[in-house]
């Protein structure tokens, strides 16, 4: 998939509105996808967890102290599709 994470809006609870440069849209639970502990535990306080935001050089979202989820994860939370299996960059399995 690959496709970058343009912009993030955090909800309620620990959800967070996303939007990928193909301009897919939806909705993630971040507290249903990690668990707060090592670099995640600052997330499970929500002030700190609403400091969210795009790193365009990840191409996903991030927090402060380098916490960051993986795109491909993102995208197949919110669209349904499978995480590709990559192979010496090549995607295989998904034929």
């Amino acid at each position: 998939m690959l496709v970058d994470v343009v912009s993030v809006t955090v909800l309620d609870g620990y959800q967070v509105k996303l939007r990928f440069k193909d301009g897919v849209e939806g909705i993630a639970d971040i507290g249903k996808m990690v668990k707060f502990t090592g670099v995640f535990a600052p997330l499970a306080d929500h002030d700190y967890f609403a400091k969210v935001s795009v790193n365009p050089d990840l191409g996903t979202i991030a927090w402060p102290n380098g916490a960051d989820i993986d795109p491909d994860v993102l995208y197949a939370a919110i669209t349904g599709k499978p995480i590709p299996n990559y192979q010496s960059g090549i995607p295989v399995g998904n034929h």
